[in-house]
């Protein structure tokens, strides 16, 4: 039997096989839940197909003829393969499998995603994972990413995005800095300060702050300027300035005691923590589950400002 007739007409054999076992139209047509006809057309349809009778219809009774028969014997086996197809298709789409491409921000991605990737690796024994790491919005449909984690908004319509935990920046200093030099009591303070500033494709990145019903934008000279937000914590660690910096780099430290926030009453709104994936109708069950994981450890909160 040619594998045409299993690919053109597979709803056709399941309606023949379900005639074939109660002889008759109307209940087969009943426990298929539709109509006599369109069990007609599905007979006729094979008839055609395959150029042979199948069923001797009278108005009291349904027989297989003898190509009926040996039809019914293969359909039966095709049948069977199927639902077994089905079956292991639905096994596989439940459980995490195959290549899992990530793209993390650096500082945020290392520090607070790769430990939940670890564990969701030792869940999940037949997923592996290729990461790569950038503060830059890269293209995930070009790149083949599965899955990224950003921190900010996205504008590309062929993304869906999922919000995760809440992201604020947070500036501060270390308690030696700012006994030396006093604490700023407004964002204009920090013109007589020693500033530390975070470089984006270059460009020094501009300290952000809300008041009079405004956002405000400071460009800071810096006297220290890095392409590396460890290495600026770390410079503020060990008394050289002000940072301003998201709260999952220095939220250990500021529990610690070893940076103090600053200026809080001008922090602002920022953008949440998002996982960001291509747009598609069923999410595969390996980012679907390591999305859950993140939710289920995070809990939607900045866990970093509370531990």
């Amino acid at each position: 039997m040619s594998n045409r007739i299993l690919i053109n007409n597979i709803s056709d054999i399941l309606v023949f096989v379900k005639v074939a076992n109660v002889r008759s139209f109307t209940t087969a047509a009943q426990l298929l839940g539709i109509s006599r006809s369109a069990v007609g057309k599905s007979i006729n349809k094979l008839e055609e197909k395959l150029s042979s009778r199948l069923i001797y219809r009278t108005t009291r009774n349904i027989n297989l003829s003898e190509e009926g028969l040996i039809f019914y014997e293969h359909a039966l086996n095709i049948i069977a393969e199927v639902e077994e197809l089905e079956s292991t298709l639905n096994k596989r789409n439940q459980i995490p499998q195959g290549r899992l491409r990530i793209d993390l921000p650096v500082s945020f991605g290392r520090m607070h995603v790769v430990p939940i990737l670890f564990d969701f690796l030792s869940m999940w024994s037949e997923v592996e994972a290729e990461v790569t790491f950038s503060d830059y919005y890269s293209d995930l449909v070009r790149d083949g990413i599965d899955l990224a984690i950003r921190i900010g908004g996205n504008d590309d319509s062929r993304l869906i995005r999922r919000v995760l935990a809440p992201h604020r920046l947070i500036t501060c200093a270390s308690p030696d800095y700012l006994k030396k030099r006093g604490v700023p009591e407004l964002p204009d303070d920090l013109l007589n300060h020693d500033t530390l500033v975070f470089l984006h494709q270059g460009m020094p990145v501009s300290w952000r702050y809300q008041f009079n019903n405004q956002y405000h934008d400071y460009r800071l000279k810096g006297r220290m300027l890095f392409h590396n937000s460890e290495a600026l914590r770390d410079a503020a660690l060990a008394g050289f300035g002000l940072i301003q910096v998201g709260a999952f780099l220095v939220g250990e430290q500021i529990l610690k005691g070893e940076l103090i926030p600053v200026l809080e009453p001008f922090c602002r709104e920022e953008e949440p923590i998002c996982a960001v994936y291509p747009t598609r109708r069923h999410l595969s069950p390996k980012v679907r589950k390591f999305i859950e994981l993140i939710e289920n450890k995070w809990q939607g909160k900045a866990i970093w400002e509370s531990r």
